[in-house]
């Protein structure tokens, strides 16, 4: 039997000016078969920091698991957080050296303002201001290009990337079953609430 995966995933991470917005479906699939309506796609990994997965579910865990690690030893030999781009050097060291079926966008908040990589299985890291991955990503980025301005704020940030995987999950048949959103910002990791999940998406309609 076929793992379980993301493969058909659609994430959106959108660099604002005071902060970062994930965003993320629901569906997990096993080929053809929607094995999961409530996976989570978005992760906490510091207060500062936040990472979207797709991919196997299994290997996207395990890299979950070892990149917070890895942040919270820096810390405590350190004595302060781990910038955005070391802990997205430090995934990418992970994933070259042993490569997983997992694609992520890693970002957050530091004294350099906020940031977003995109991390493909082999190490690979980009740098962009905003990011699509998934079977959706080409309808996600429609409503991106489209939407996205220099001097974005969150909360509109926010707004974006929700009509951009809410376009995905209208036209792709891998993506479904609602919508994650996160934000970052100098206050911290946030998940958004179902309840004003659904009233952001009423009010866009």
């Amino acid at each position: 039997m076929k793992d379980k995966t993301l493969e058909g995933t659609t994430t959106v991470g959108i660099t604002c000016a005071d902060g970062i917005v994930f965003a993320s479906e629901r569906r997990a699939s096993m080929g053809n078969l929607v094995a999961h309506k409530v996976a989570e796609k978005i992760f906490k990994i510091d207060k500062h920091l936040g990472a979207t997965i797709a991919g196997s579910v299994a290997d996207a865990q395990s890299l979950m698991k070892v990149i917070s690690a890895e942040v919270s030893l820096y810390k405590m030999r350190n004595g302060e957080n781990i910038s955005v781009e070391s802990a997205s050097a430090i995934s990418s060291n992970i994933l070259h050296s042993s490569p997983l079926y997992v694609q992520t966008l890693l970002g957050g908040i530091d004294e350099n303002g906020a940031t977003i990589y995109s991390l493909d299985p082999a190490g690979g890291m980009i740098k962009d201001t905003f990011i699509s991955t998934g079977s959706g990503s080409l309808f996600a980025y429609g409503v991106l290009e489209d939407r996205f301005e220099d001097g974005l704020t969150v909360e509109k940030g926010v707004d974006v990337a929700i009509r951009a995987i809410n376009s995905a999950t209208e036209r792709d048949t891998f993506s479904g079953n609602g919508v994650l959103v996160a934000t970052i910002t100098k206050g911290g990791f946030k998940m958004l609430s179902e309840d004003d999940i659904k009233k952001k998406l009423k009010n866009l309609s």
